[in-house]
């Protein structure tokens, strides 16, 4: 073999060696586990929603045992039912004339959600509500209503019927008093339907009322409560909220109610029942309402005896059996919706025809109502 021959036969040999190594080395990267993938990144929790803001506005202190003790117990059950998911605050003693001072202020402090519980706050939660329309608003007894802003109230008169016939079977001198606060329709509702209750199992009874001028106000309450004493009333109820009628009965030996929260505690002795109203129920509807986006303004909502809003408790057990038993058939007609208080022949202290007979009064006829009914004494005062 030449040495050309030689060198070429070493030139295809190398050539074929390093092809083979080539293959190998393809061969290899083949059969390489892929590289491992990169571990996934932890996503940040999603940041926690901001509770629901909420205000509730007082006439009267929390403590007073009555009206704005009432409301703050549905405060508190709107935090017992939402926890963390609702921040509630409350201003109490708010007078009229401050109202819109307060409103304005809470609404400002970013508070969605407002209610203001007593009729004089109205008008003036009416108009800052024009003001704040990404705002919630909730009104107590009144009727004016808004794009963002609803009403709510109770029907007190079904338990002022029942507790009627307590005071009329209970009443030695057939003369009953009441303490009244504003002559407006809420509370003339509240004196007829006390006045036909009573009627109903003691046509004798007539009823004698003084006003104060005021929601909450323990001296003139107490002061009105005594003069209805000094007249011959044995057996008071009030439409206001303090303990002052329920605690002067006591000292003179005469009968009275509990108004808006259970006061059995304060004068037992003297102490017939309380008139009660729930308003948990319809906080806890509302503030579910605005979390979950079904919120809508320009709504009225009455509750009474068949939603279960009112009753009345700590029925004295001096009282004879049959008029507890009227009292009990009566509220359970009530409940049922068998029956209303306000279901004509009704004829006011003038002897002029209101309601005719058999006839049920609508929220209209409710919602004027300015007069006494037969059997009340005196002339209903000019409403300021």
């Amino acid at each position: 073999m030449t040495d050309l021959t030689k060198r070429r036969w070493l030139s295809l040999a190398g050539f074929a060696t390093v092809a083979a190594a080539a293959g190998l080395a393809g061969c290899g990267k083949k059969e390489e586990a892929p590289p491992p993938a990169p571990a996934p990144v932890a996503s940040a929790p999603a940041p926690k929603p901001e509770p629901l803001k909420a205000a509730w506005i007082y006439i009267g202190p929390v403590g007073d045992g009555g009206w704005s003790f009432q409301h703050d117990l549905g405060r508190k059950a709107v935090e017992a039912e939402f926890g963390d998911k609702v921040a509630t605050t409350f201003v109490e003693k708010v007078a009229y004339g401050d109202a819109e001072r307060v409103i304005r202020d809470l609404a400002s402090q970013g508070n969605k959600l407002i209610f203001a519980t007593s009729f004089g706050y109205m008008d003036p939660m009416q108009k800052v509500a024009a003001e704040f329309p990404d705002v919630k608003f909730e009104h107590a007894t009144g009727y004016k209503t808004g794009p963002n802003m609803n009403v709510y109230d109770a029907r007190f008169y079904h338990d002022t019927y029942v507790s009627g016939i307590l005071a009329g079977g209970m009443t030695k001198t057939n003369t009953l008093g009441f303490v009244g606060s504003f002559p407006i329709p809420e509370v003339l509702r509240n004196i007829n339907s006390f006045t036909l209750g009573a009627q109903s199992v003691n046509p004798k009874v007539k009823v004698r009322v003084v006003w104060i001028g005021s929601w909450f106000d323990p001296e003139k309450e107490g002061a009105a409560a005594q003069e209805l004493i000094n007249q011959g009333a044995d057996v008071l109820l009030q439409n206001t909220d303090s303990t002052a009628v329920l605690q002067t009965a006591a000292k003179n030996n005469k009968f009275a109610f509990g108004w808006d929260s259970d006061m059995s505690a304060v004068a037992p002795e003297a102490h017939l029942a309380s008139n009660i109203v729930d308003w948990g129920p319809y906080y806890k509807k509302t503030v579910a309402a605005v979390l979950d986006g079904t919120w809508q303004g320009g709504q009225r909502t009455i509750w009474g005896k068949p939603e279960g809003a009112n009753a009345v408790i700590k029925i004295n057990e001096t009282i004879p059996q049959p008029i507890r038993t009227k009292a009990e058939e009566a509220a359970a007609a009530i409940k049922g919706g068998t029956f209303d208080p306000f279901t004509g022949p009704i004829v006011d202290n003038t002897g002029k025809e209101r309601l005719a007979k058999d006839v049920k009064a609508d929220q209209d006829w409710k919602d004027k109502v300015d007069f006494y009914v037969k059997g009340v004494e005196g002339k209903v005062p000019a409403s300021k």
